[in-house]
């Protein structure tokens, strides 16, 4: 099939089709088509299937040159991408991301995780450290927005520190807040390329925002990851669940055993997993030591330290330590 698209006047040319024709080089590439240039034409030729998706592709270059006065290569890749037929629905086995790397499960625990986040609108994960809950999330929720099911990604975390007071912090609210923010920058960074994450965050296709930045939004076509949910107080984990709107999906992630909340305080995810966990679209999974894929020692710290405090419970609750002396 051939086809002669006429290119509109007012285009650019040499930006249109890149240094030394690059732009259309990538289209040749990407869609298996001949593209040829004469004056202000461009003749297609190859399958039909083809030969329309790489007519559409130029269109929408042409209106990216016109709306943004720049087109790059990056540009164009993207419009190739989502111009890319829909995907099969997600595997729990396989999560594929921007990087060339498939994310996969490590444990039973981790495919139970996955699975349910797939099955679900709302998902709730506890867990000890190292246990995959905030990576798998984000993994998901990257692969959701490269197959076009969603239009962004929310990550939110509440701001509290880790059992000591920083004080004063320095800089703007961005300054501020990354400290707190620096885990999902860290997986995120695994599943894209830098100047790919940026260049998202700068659209906000990505945003990694303090859990208090989401009060009065209704978040659209997202996935919307909340971490260190433990951390939040009930009227917080209210809040952050009702944000939830048409075509979004919500992972909430949390180790119930690090709560460094005020002790009068009742942790909003624990609340929640007990008045929700009936509902329907909502699953809940708890991790376990057995599902720890970090350092080898790090499963042998947790149960160390759980063993402690169950020692410590125990001796607690024994006749001879509630016995009063006279």
């Amino acid at each position: 099939m051939e086809v002669t698209i006429q290119l509109d006047p007012n285009s650019r040319l040499l930006e249109l089709f890149g240094p030394a024709d690059s732009h259309l080089r990538m289209l040749r590439r990407a869609l298996g088509v001949h593209v040829t240039a004469r004056q202000s034409n461009l003749i297609v030729t190859g399958p039909p299937e083809n030969v329309e998706q790489a007519a559409a592709i130029v269109d929408n270059m042409q209106k990216h040159l016109l709306k943004h006065h720049r087109l790059t290569e990056a540009d164009v890749s993207d419009l190739l991408e989502q111009a890319a037929p829909a995907a099969e629905p997600e595997s729990a086995s396989a999560i594929t991301v921007y990087s060339k790397k498939q994310v996969e499960p490590s444990t039973k625990g981790q495919l139970k995780y996955v699975e349910t986040m797939l099955a679900n609108d709302v998902t709730f994960c506890t867990g000890p450290a190292g246990t995959g809950k905030t990576y798998l999330a984000v993994a998901v929720a990257v692969s959701m927005l490269k197959k076009r099911q969603i239009r962004r990604i929310v990550l939110a975390r509440p701001a509290v520190e880790a059992g000591e007071k920083l004080g004063f912090l320095p800089g703007d609210i961005q300054a501020k807040v990354n400290p707190f923010l620096r885990p999902l920058f860290d997986a995120l960074e695994d599943m894209m390329d830098f100047a790919q994450m940026r260049k998202f965050m700068e659209l906000d296709v990505i945003e990694i925002i303090p859990l208090a930045f989401m009060r009065g939004r209704t978040l659209n076509e997202a996935a919307i990851i909340c971490d260190e949910a433990q951390n939040t107080s009930g009227p917080q984990m209210l809040m952050v669940l009702t944000r939830l709107g048409h075509g979004s999906k919500m992972i909430i992630t949390g180790d119930v055993t690090q709560i460094d909340l005020d002790a009068r305080q009742t942790s909003g995810m624990i609340e929640a997993m007990g008045i929700l966990r009936r509902i329907k679209g909502i699953g809940i999974v708890e991790l376990s030591q057995k599902d720890i894929v970090r350092h080898r020692l790090v499963q042998n710290i947790v149960r160390a330290y759980k063993n402690k405090q169950e020692a410590r419970r125990a001796k607690a609750a024994s006749p001879e330590s509630s016995r009063s002396v006279g």
